[in-house]
């Protein structure tokens, strides 16, 4: 795939660029470890200092790195613009809470004394340079959530983003370098994703995190291991939405709309299956189908867009396939499911109904604004339908009955539970999945101990 921006709205390729050859690769190998000796020693109030002046820089070029991100993937300018909001947010939220996360612990007196230790404690090493093979769909947000975490920790980072944004790849590393950030604290890699094997192997990277399809995750997850490094991977999802009899039917529609098309539809966490009671199930239905119809879908540059292009042609066919193979086998389609007939890889906002478990749709995540509905007898078939997933990324349930509350907060097999709301991602919060969603988990305390060693320091008596 060439490294180039290509404009999904209509296909026009803006600006292509050189992949980046073994020497070029090599002196920033050597860059990152050098910097990594030095980088390691500044203090938490040093790395504070520009990180808050990158989230700084941030919030000042809002409109114009918010316009980059819409030409090279598509999404609404709204969108892009909260999404630089939303990283300069949890770049502060590391500077001011790092130092206390990665504060010395001291364990129980009694298992110090039983050791026979004058003094124990446990303390958290930034382990070197580590490598983030990132993806389009938030090209800010996924690398922010893994950059400011990791360089707080006193580790620099190595980016292999996805080929189709270098221009936001390169502004990345601007941003950290125009903070203050010495060279080697955080580069960008304009490679493709054929080098990134040879990198992963090189003594040198000490680590990994990769957002992304199953595929790349295996083959990352496979090199790691056989180098025997440290890895985080998230690799997708397809969210369950539960509505149950006592939601507030109106409210869950509405939210229900926002938590599918979300980033015209291409986010891991968005809302995919959604299962709704048969008491409410006709409500439900109507509600949300014609919200989803009455969704504007059209230029993303325009402030009142809802719905963008998909990010690339390939995308399109692939949601195109899921669509007509449903279709075929069975499904009724409520609302879209035809491409508009003008420039651009666009996808209307679809609902699929009489959904079955021979349908890859049911075992595949739908990666654009396309949503199936499943009708639950009760609880326990929710539950059922919801697990039925080979992905167990995040949730959401509606009902104001908290014994169903705890029900599905102990029987859903996701990373997250999202009770009367949709989910998102919070710098506060950990954010990971299990299954085939991948391993590890990102933003929060247990986010930036990830890539640290966790050393116990034990003091003779």
């Amino acid at each position: 795939m060439p490294i180039a921006t290509v404009n999904p709205a209509n296909g026009e390729t803006l600006k292509t660029y050189e992949a980046m050859g073994e020497e070029e690769i090599e002196r920033r190998l050597q860059l990152a470890e050098a910097t990594f000796r030095t980088y390691r020693t500044t203090t938490f109030a040093e790395r504070a200092r520009r990180m808050n002046k990158a989230a700084d820089l941030l919030d000042e070029d809002q409109q114009e790195i918010g316009r980059v991100m819409t030409t090279e993937m598509g999404k609404p300018v709204k969108q892009a613009r909260a999404e630089a909001t939303k990283c300069a947010k949890a770049m502060r939220w590391y500077a001011e809470h790092a130092e206390e996360l990665l504060a010395d612990e001291e364990p129980a007196e009694y298992d110090v004394k039983d050791s026979g230790a004058s003094r124990v404690r446990v303390r958290y090493r930034p382990l070197g340079p580590v490598l983030a093979v990132m993806p389009w769909n938030f090209p800010l947000w996924q690398v922010i959530r893994f950059a400011a975490p990791a360089l707080m920790a006193g580790n620099v980072g190595l980016l292999k983003h996805a080929s189709n944004v270098p221009q936001t790849a390169l502004y990345l590393e601007d941003l950290f370098h125009r903070a203050g950030f010495t060279e080697g604290c955080f580069q960008t890699l304009l490679i493709g994703s054929g080098a990134v094997d040879g990198i992963l192997r090189d003594e040198r990277v000490k680590a990994a995190t990769l957002t992304g399809s199953e595929p790349a995750g295996r083959a990352v997850a496979s090199t790691a291991g056989e180098m025997v490094k440290k890895t985080v991977l998230e690799l997708g999802g397809s969210d369950p939405f539960v509505v149950m009899p006592s939601a507030d039917i109106d409210r869950a529609a509405r939210v229900a709309v926002i938590a599918r098309v979300q980033n015209n539809g291409q986010s891991c966490i968005a809302a995919k299956r959604f299962i709704v009671h048969t008491d409410v199930y006709d409500a439900f239905a109507e509600r949300f189908v014609q919200s989803m119809k009455a969704l504007k879908v059209g230029d993303p540059t325009q402030e009142d867009t809802e719905v963008g292009p998909l990010s690339s042609e390939r995308g399109r066919a692939d949601l195109e396939e899921l669509v007509d193979d449903a279709r075929r086998s069975g499904a009724a389609v409520l609302c879209g499911g035809e491409r508009p007939d003008w420039p651009g890889w666009y996808y209307p906002p679809t609902v699929l109904t009489g959904i079955t478990r021979e349908m890859r749709i049911h075992r595949e995540e739908a990666f654009g604004p396309v949503a199936t509905l499943y009708r639950a007898a009760d609880l326990d078939e929710a539950v059922l339908i919801a697990n039925d997933s080979p992905f167990g990324l995040s949730s959401n349930v509606w009902t104001r009955d908290e014994n169903e509350v705890d029900r599905f907060v102990r029987d859903l097999e996701a990373g997250g539970v999202y009770v009367n709301g949709m989910t998102a991602s919070h710098p506060g919060f950990p954010f990971g999945g299990v299954k085939r969603s991948g391993y590890g988990r990102e933003l929060s305390g247990h986010g930036i101990r990830e890539f640290c060693n966790i050393t116990t320091v034990w003091h003779g008596a």
